[in-house]
């Protein structure tokens, strides 16, 4: 086995102890980095201790960038891999801290700050090193036509009880227009309840008072569908983080020796 092909097990591969461990070190630095995001919003965290998180934002983006180089320089389809989900989100993730230099003086520190805040997107690359993350995307693929459906029927619920409460209400009431009515029964039946529209006659009360229920027998609709089909998701699913070398997909069984999606011999 080569030099590559060892790096790529180790960047690439979490069932091996070495991949393991370069991916509990990638899950540190991320949380790390978030916390660092959170720390620089407080102000006197921010005036007090500005230094040291500058130099520990500059230690992690040189992590994180020779991260991003050694899995362009492993792959096979190094472009592939540069557009694809995660590639974009690793730019993103070390680009502020390298725009900030190129934008200096107080002008464009705004700018700076609000480019800096796209470090946040480190936060998605954890679902890479996650593996209950393939159940997960699992049970909610086989949901989505289901899913789509219930929201289809939330939605023309949602346009039926506000007419109605427009046509009871009326404009006295603050149920000046349909769209508005609409989002006070959007905000009834998710359970919000901003208070900042409320009915005042007893039969738009009565109305309001079945939205509420409804609100709760519809909560409990898209949990029964997701939690159905992880269920059925977690019992078939017995797949390695095994990525393969040609099209930078996942999910492959134990004892695949190919590709399920392109075909291409798999690393041992």
């Amino acid at each position: 086995m080569t030099q590559k092909e060892k790096l790529y097990d180790i960047i690439f591969e979490a069932d091996t102890p070495s991949g393991k461990f370069f991916d509990n070190s990638l899950l540190v630095t991320i949380l790390l980095s978030i916390l660092f995001v959170m720390l620089e919003s407080v102000s006197f965290i921010s005036t007090g201790y500005g230094k040291y998180l500058k130099i520990a934002e500059w230690c992690i983006t040189i992590i994180f960038t020779l991260e991003y180089a050694l899995r362009i320089w492993v792959v096979n389809k190094p472009f592939k891999y540069i557009f694809s989900f995660y590639g974009i989100i690793d730019f993103l993730s070390i680009l502020p801290t390298y725009i900030a230099i190129f934008l200096p003086g107080g002008q464009s520190l705004m700018v700076i700050r609000a480019l800096r805040l796209l470090r946040v997107f480190r936060i998605l690359k954890i679902s890479r090193y996650v593996q209950e993350s393939q159940t997960i995307s699992k049970a909610l693929h086989a949901s989505r036509a289901k899913i789509s459906v219930f929201l289809f029927v939330v939605l023309i619920s949602v346009i039926i009880i506000g007419t109605i409460m427009y046509l009871i209400e009326g404009e006295e009431h603050g149920f000046t227009s349909i769209p508005r009515s609409i989002y006070w029964a959007i905000v009834t039946i998710t359970t919000v309840g901003y208070g900042d529209i409320a009915p005042q006659t007893a039969l738009g009360q009565l109305i309001a008072s079945f939205t509420m229920i409804l609100g709760y027998a519809i909560i409990a609709v898209p949990t029964g569908i997701v939690s159905a089909e992880f269920s059925k998701a977690k019992g078939t699913t017995n797949l390695t983080t095994q990525v393969c070398p040609e099209c930078l997909a996942e999910g492959h069984a134990g004892d695949a020796t190919f590709c399920k999606f392109c075909g291409h011999k798999l690393n041992e």
